[in-house]
């Protein structure tokens, strides 16, 4: 018998994910979308969001405009960040796999390759999914497409 195991991924993450993805099905329209908006329409602190975005801006993945039209855009097409890109920004632990033994076994260094060897998996299976990939689901699905 099988066991699946979730993937673990944090607050901040998925909030990073989720505005990331929201900016991705406006980015045709080459307008800046307000903090308030990915915010209020999601559930997400907006102090919080702030501080993601302005993670995400240092990595290259989001402009800024100020002013009273300003807001958040991606700074590269959908097709060219993935969910990898995000999450490796936003969780610098993503894909750390060490021993807690002082001194690790035989038994515990192949327990750790194995652990290592799948993280690696798991960040190439991430880094082939686009944001344009996500906007594509969600057209498909029919989800908050909305464009105010």
């Amino acid at each position: 018998m099988r066991v699946a195991y979730p993937v673990i991924v944090s607050a901040k993450t998925e909030y990073a994910c989720i505005a990331v993805l929201e900016l991705a099905t406006r980015h045709d329209s080459g307008e800046p979308v307000r903090i308030r908006e990915i915010a209020d329409s999601h559930g997400i602190p907006s102090r919080f969001l702030v501080q993601i975005l302005l993670q995400l801006k240092s990595a290259g993945l989001v402009n800024s405009t100020r002013g009273a039209a300003g807001g958040y855009q991606l700074a590269r097409d959908p097709s060219e960040i993935s969910l990898g890109d995000v999450m490796s920004v936003v969780d610098s632990q993503s894909g750390t796999i060490r021993s807690f033994a002082e001194h690790p076994s035989a038994t515990a260094k192949i327990l750790l390759h194995r652990w290592q060897d799948v993280a690696r998996q798991e960040r190439d299976m991430l880094s082939d999914i686009s944001f344009a990939d996500l906007v594509q689901q969600l057209k498909e699905q029919g989800e908050g497409m909305y464009y105010i």
